[in-house]
């Protein structure tokens, strides 16, 4: 609940959707590295090698470059908002729920992707995502994306997949014979409501939820009422994806919503871990590297977008990270994703995954919506007890 609180001012300051002006006239030519470059970040996004030797696409760059590569994780949207509105960084790797409200409160500049040529190698689906994309105006460049998966404890669930998302919603005896409650976590992040409005769209299909991100005051509420009884099975509310990883190993946590990248380390780990999409579905992210509208270090920065978009380093973080490569050249040929790691990771699902983005009041399925700023202050209340 943390993060929550400290990024909320931040993140209801950053609502207003009204006509996008220009932050700022894209760069018109590449000039000379400034040294340095810094990015706000997801965990596992930005590795040199430290955790693993294997996976390194910091080094090379800098060597490359000359740009020394700073990086600042982040662990939810919201501090990722908050942390670019402070500013000092020059990048930042934007989720579907943020990359919106950065361009509205003009936080990030428009991009001028001529300066990129892997540009034109981005997956076409991806090419002018309207997470990042506004009157045609390119606000970053895609990096990875993938799905929020159930991850679980084999032997809690005897070797068996669940099948939906009820073990984490609702109480009952577990396969191994004990309660789920107190052995699931949900996300610290006021995005997860939409999780529970997505159970909802197929438990409770006479709320008449089109869009899990978009709902009435009756929708909102029914979600937030399931959330509020989730609260009594939830032995954390994690944020911090290695704590996440400790919990599953030695607090006895046996189900949550998770990022394949959890999934990946525990497994490395020889952790009796997996993970599923329950037939509910699941949301995700598409995320997209954004230059900050104040960046010192401009030429570094869109060196690294540059960078960033190689299919070796794309099919690297993707590995990393068990996401889904932007570019789909990075899905073939590449050692550690393997021929098969696009498809393992969802490459072929891309139009069942619910994506992260921001509520807005003035919606498209409903006449009216709650926003986001009433996600964030309602469930800091859920997480509160209230």
């Amino acid at each position: 609940m943390t993060t929550l609180l400290k990024s909320c001012t931040a993140a209801l300051a950053c609502l207003s959707f009204a006509t996008q002006g220009i932050a700022a006239e894209p760069l018109k030519a590449l000039g000379k590295g400034e040294g340095a470059v810094s990015i706000v970040a997801w965990a596992g996004y930005i590795e040199r090698g430290e955790t693993d030797k294997n996976y390194d696409w910091v080094t090379d760059f800098e060597k490359e470059s000359g740009c020394k590569v700073s990086v600042k994780t982040a662990a939810t949207s919201d501090e990722m908002v908050s942390l670019m509105n402070e500013g000092g960084f020059d990048l930042v790797t934007a989720s579907g729920d943020a990359s919106l409200r950065l361009i509205a409160g003009k936080r990030v500049q428009p991009i001028n992707t001529d300066l990129i040529p892997s540009f034109k190698t981005v997956d076409e689906r991806l090419q002018n995502g309207p997470w990042y994309t506004v009157g045609g105006v390119h606000y970053g460049v895609p990096y990875l994306w993938g799905p929020n998966v159930l991850m679980y404890n084999t032997d809690a669930f005897k070797d068996k997949a669940p099948t939906s998302w009820n073990v984490v919603f609702e109480e009952q005896t577990l396969p191994d014979g004990k309660s789920n409650k107190g052995r699931v976590q949900a996300y610290d992040g006021a995005i997860y409501i939409a999780d529970a409005a997505m159970y909802l769209m197929a438990h409770k299909p006479d709320l008449g939820i089109k869009d899990p991100y978009e709902l009435t005051e009756d929708q909102y509420k029914a979600a937030l009422d399931l959330l509020r009884g989730q609260r009594k099975l939830v032995s954390r509310y994690w944020h911090d994806a290695m704590i996440q990883i400790d919990d599953f190993k030695n607090e006895g946590v046996v189900a949550s919503g998770s990022w394949p990248f959890q999934v990946n380390l525990l497994q490395a780990d020889k952790q009796n871990i997996a993970s599923t999409f329950p037939d509910e579905g699941v949301t995700g992210w598409a995320d997209t590297t954004m230059l900050h509208a104040d960046s010192e270090h401009p030429n570094c920065a869109y060196m690294w977008m540059e960078h960033s978009l190689k299919a070796k380093v794309q099919g690297d973080a993707a590995a990393w990270f068990g996401a889904v490569p932007s570019v789909p050249a990075a899905c073939k040929g590449n050692e550690l994703m393997g021929d098969s790691g696009c498809a393992n990771n969802g490459f072929d699902h891309f139009d069942k995954i619910k994506f992260w983005k921001t509520p807005v009041a003035k919606c498209t399925t409903q006449s009216e919506c709650v926003p986001y700023h009433r996600w964030v202050s309602d469930y800091i209340g859920v997480i509160g007890g209230r």
